[in-house]
């Protein structure tokens, strides 16, 4: 089981996958929005997205859990 967690405080822009989602490493898992700029969370592994911990609009800190993968 792997988890996704944010890299810098930012706001949710798009969920990009839903619980449930088949996906392969480098797949675009959810756009973050920080400083008018777009930053894409990529998946390291591929996997099931077993659980999205964000959702569009919320604004997240360095260290919180986007996803988790299995």
């Amino acid at each position: 089981m792997a988890e996704v967690r944010a890299e810098m405080v930012a706001s949710v822009w798009k969920v990009v996958v839903n619980e449930g989602d088949a996906i392969e490493e480098g797949d675009t898992l959810v756009i973050l929005e920080s400083m008018k700029m777009e930053i894409p969370v990529i998946a390291e592994d591929s996997g099931t997205v077993v659980q999205i911990k964000v959702a569009e609009g919320d604004v997240i800190q360095e260290g919180d859990l986007i996803a988790v993968i299995e």
